[in-house]
């Protein structure tokens, strides 16, 4: 009796030890999408029992990528459009509001099914599109590539182009914000500096040596040199091109700081480098939104950590 009830606990001991092994095989780790686990149970779900085990692991992490790509959107659902749409659709179609609410109904489709239909194709058309503008990565090792390359072409075949700009001598004195430092402070303080320079209490060399948090050009008196307008952030080239020759701007912000700044000279400069990056650099943004478009769902995987885990 003691050697059957001992064969019997191995017995049963041996079953659990099946079961569990089973459980851990089913639950086994098979790729982490950004960190996050997949259970060869959920591809197993997903699989079937005649699918392809990779075909059902992609879906999975598509659908995963599709979601983050949803959150991160920030795309709402906006249902006065969607009615706007249901009306209009209606409208197209010759009918009453009422007509169309026949119809539908006669093809056993609610109101409310039709509405959330609508509102999700219009909530996956914003994903898509900001999932594609967000996969466009371009380096600037890239641009500067492409463009020597394409100018160099160019030339080779004699259709190289001269493009000529106008470059600025400019100066500035920039103050950056702080938790001491708020916007109006800083503004405030650039206005009290521009009236010591322009009342001749001071240079504006000294001016920028003294307070510019640009300590390279404050150094040099706050000069930046001569460069074309779009090497600089946009509030700082339209100042740039809007400030005449030997005034100083009024304070302007940039994502850098506050600003003032003095156009010290301008010339004609040589910009054909520059503008064979640009059309490199378009050339390059074009052909990413292209391939994109083409499979945007794929192109989420672009910027997402996913990693395998073989058996």
């Amino acid at each position: 009796k003691m050697k059957k009830s001992m064969l019997k606990s191995l017995l049963f001991a041996m079953i659990g030890l099946f079961t569990f092994s089973h459980v851990q095989a089913e639950e086994r780790v098979v790729a982490t999408v950004n960190g996050t686990p997949i259970l060869q149970s959920q591809v197993n779900a997903v699989m079937g029992k005649k699918g392809s085990q990779r075909a059902a692991l992609d879906k999975i992490i598509d659908d995963m990528l599709t979601e983050k790509a949803i959150k991160e959107s920030g795309v709402k659902e906006n249902q006065a459009e969607v009615n706007r749409i249901v009306e209009d659709i209606a409208a197209k179609n010759g009918l009453t509001y009422g007509q169309f609410l026949d119809a539908l109904d006669y093809q056993g489709i609610s109101l409310n099914a039709f509405k959330q239909q609508i509102s999700r194709q219009m909530l996956m058309a914003g994903v898509r599109n900001h999932a594609i503008q967000n996969s466009v990565d371009v380096t600037r090792e890239q641009v500067d590539a492409l463009g020597k390359q394409m100018l160099d072409e160019a030339k080779a075949k004699g259709t190289a182009q001269k493009v000529m700009g106008k470059e600025y001598e400019v100066r500035h004195i920039l103050l950056k914000l702080n938790p001491l430092l708020n916007d109006a402070q800083a503004k405030a303080e650039l206005e009290r500096i521009r009236s010591e320079i322009i009342s001749g209490k001071m240079t504006f060399a000294d001016a920028a040596l003294k307070y510019s948090k640009d300590y390279l050009s404050g150094a040099n008196g706050g000069s930046l040199g001569y460069a074309f307008p779009e090497a600089y952030v946009e509030p700082f080239a339209k100042a740039v091109e809007t400030t005449p020759q030997g005034t100083i701007s009024a304070p302007f912000k940039s994502e850098f700081g506050w600003h003032i700044l003095e156009v010290t000279g301008s010339r004609d400069g040589d910009k054909t480098e520059d503008a064979y990056r640009q059309k490199a650099y378009e050339q390059i943004v074009n052909s990413q939104l292209q391939e994109a478009t083409k499979d945007w769902v794929k192109a989420l995987r672009k910027n997402a950590d996913i990693q395998y885990f073989d058996k």
